[in-house]
């Protein structure tokens, strides 16, 4: 008794310091956004000082934080909605009717997301160039949807598998067609599988930062471009990159502290009969 006690100490101490590792960086960065450049770079940092919200003021005064939130906004959600509409099709094929090479067929799937993204950014630069779509929000949704495919498939379809197939089965005896039987009775069942794809998706779609870096400038610019814009060739402004990061941060942290439950249940969708 006395050992599974100590044991149960230990493994909540661990959980806790890995916690607060983690967490620290995100606690220094929102610190360090309200201190000036000079407590910024300060040594040894600075823990109390009067804090300042000069740095959001000159992010406000500098650029248009609200046309990219709505650029991360409009191409996350895009690009979820997008992956969804394509993936479930994809999934319910290899799910219900597979064949000798869909696990093939899922494994290079993965493979494809070992590949560096900057092998493919030349060729994909030319052809958005060629194209004339350079910075535009609806060509950055394609991108970050063919981005997010491979683990929106894989997702989607390991729901789809531990779905019940006599309830599918019933339903045929019963005169359901295909679009029917998708309907009402497998997309109902998973849901929470296809909610918590679709808001991995978008922390995703939210967080990346090297096709939105290479592939818009002003109008289609998302927040990733927005703190990469405090960076400059004489140096770091660490209280407007820690304030900018702040503000690109927090609307997807809200996200997922708000859905952290139905994150969670669709994760472990099927993992308990």
């Amino acid at each position: 008794m006395k050992n599974s006690k100590n044991q149960t100490i230990l493994i909540t101490t661990v959980g806790w310091a890995i916690a607060l590792l983690i967490f620290f960086p995100i606690f220094w960065m929102f610190l360090t956004s309200f201190k000036t450049e000079e407590m910024a770079i300060s040594s040894p940092p600075l823990w109390i000082f009067e804090p300042t919200l000069q740095g959001y003021r000159d992010i406000m005064s500098r650029v248009n934080y609200l046309s990219h939130m709505w650029n991360s906004i409009f191409i996350a959600g895009g690009a979820s909605l997008l992956s969804i509409l394509i993936s479930v099709p994809a999934a319910y094929a290899m799910a219900f009717y597979p064949t000798k090479r869909t696990q093939d067929i899922l494994l290079w799937m993965m493979s494809t997301k070992m590949m560096p993204a900057v092998s493919v950014l030349l060729p994909v630069y030319v052809i958005f160039q060629k194209l004339a779509i350079i910075d535009n929000a609806l060509a950055m949704i394609v991108i970050y949807t063919l981005m997010n495919l491979p683990i929106t498939i894989w997702l989607i379809y390991s729901y789809f598998k531990d779905l019940p197939t006599e309830v599918m089965e019933a339903g045929r005896l019963d005169g359901m067609t295909l679009f029917q039987e998708i309907r009402f009775l497998v997309l109902p069942m998973s849901l929470p599988g296809l909610a918590s794809t679709g808001l991995l998706s978008i922390v995703l779609c939210w967080n990346e930062a090297f096709w939105s870096l290479n592939l818009t400038t002003t109008n289609a610019a998302p927040l990733t471009q927005l703190i990469a814009t405090f960076s400059s060739p004489e140096g770091l402004f660490w209280a407007k990159l820690s304030a900018a990061s702040v503000l690109s941060v927090a609307p997807i942290m809200v996200l997922g502290w708000f859905s952290q439950k139905q994150l969670v249940r669709g994760l472990t969708f099927g993992a308990v009969k």
